[in-house]
Order: C-alpha cells, then structure tokens, then sequence
C-alpha cells in the first residue's frame, strides 16, 4: 500500500513511520534531530524536491515536453500557497556533472516546470556530481540552507518533501522537519500529513 512517512528525530537513512497514507491512522510529527520543536508549531515554507514528487520522474530530463506534473500536485501547491507558505524547489541534478545535459537544458525544465505548478518562491538544483563534494548537493543541506535564506524563514517553521533518503538526509542535517513519499506519487499524498503540521488557519491566534 502506498503510504506517506514522517521521520523520526531518530532517523538513520532507512527507517520509515507511517503517518497517513491509509487514511485510517492519525498521522504522528517527530521533530528533527537538531532542533527541538513543539509536533504542533505552524510552518511556513515547504520545501520540495521536484522529480518524483511534484513531476513524474524522467531521469536526467532535459527535455521540456516531457515534464508530466503528478496527480493532484497542481491542487496540493494551491493550497499551499493559498495559506501563505513559502515554496521552494531543491532539485539535485548530476546529469550535468555527468554530460548527459546541459544548464540550460535543467533550466528549460525547470521553465515548465514553473509554467504549469508555479509559481514558486525559490527554484534551486545543483548540477555537481556524487564525487564533486560540494556543500549542496543533497544530502548536504546547501541547496535547503539557501532557500529558507531567500526567503527569511528558519529551519523549524520548515519542512521538505522529497522521494528520496538523500531528501530526508539532507533536511536532518538542516534541522528541518521531513517528509517522504513514495516516487512517482508525490506531494498529493502527503497533504494529510501537511495538514496536521500546519495547523488549522487562525488557530493560534484565537488562543492569543
């Protein structure tokens, strides 16, 4: 069964918590490793990686017809934004570093990619390879670091949502909050588990 997982504050780089994929469980919020955070804190930006969790995933795509957005990615980043979050992409893309495609190539992508999900706040890849060791490639937390930077938001009003471990790798060692979803399934199906992190809109205040 497909499923939505948070991680735990104890994550390794494989261990999974179900949260809500079937629907018949309360999903349950762990905080990051490096940050204490209260399971109910409202957030303010998502994080996303972008293939496999809001486009289907074509590998090294540098082709702009390709890029099939997923079912309910579109409607799930409307909502997003329609209560105010931030949302940015962080995308690794070696192909660069590998020649299988060009900068410009990614970005032509990308172009499509804002056209028919966006807009977003933020759009960063890095086009370095697994042995190039730089500091953004995920899982290094470069490419996060830089995006909550741009726009003003710390790590624990933060979460990513990604496909891969290297996604969730890299939002641990960011101290943000992580989601993952199965490949090819996305964004959609981790919106139950969304919800509960950022809260009903005008809660906190009326408790003010």
């Amino acid at each position: 069964m497909r499923a939505a997982f948070l991680l735990d504050e104890n994550y390794t780089g494989s261990a999974r918590v179900r949260a809500s994929g079937d629907g018949r469980e309360e999903p349950r919020v762990y905080r990051a490793r490096r940050r204490s955070l209260r399971s109910d804190s409202v957030i303010a930006a998502v994080l996303l990686d972008r293939d496999g969790t809001i486009v289907r995933d074509e590998p090294y795509n540098g082709d702009p017809a390709l890029v099939e957005a997923l079912p309910g990615a579109k409607a799930a980043l409307d909502e997003l934004r329609g209560l105010g979050l931030g949302v940015a992409l962080v995308s690794n893309q070696s192909g660069i570093a590998r020649g299988l495609i060009t900068r410009a190539q990614v970005e032509a992508v990308n172009a499509r990619v804002v056209e028919i999900l966006g807009p977003f706040d933020v759009v960063l890849y890095c086009s370095h390879g697994p042995e190039d060791a730089c500091a953004c490639r995920k899982p290094k937390p470069g490419m996060l670091l830089e995006a909550m930077r741009t726009m003003g938001v710390d790590p624990h009003e933060c979460v990513m949502v990604g496909d891969k471990n290297d996604d969730i790798d890299a939002a641990q060692a960011a101290g943000v909050r992580a989601l993952i979803v199965d490949a090819n399934v996305g964004l959609a199906h981790a919106m139950p588990a969304l919800r509960c992190l950022y809260g009903e809109p005008g809660k906190g205040d009326e408790a003010e």
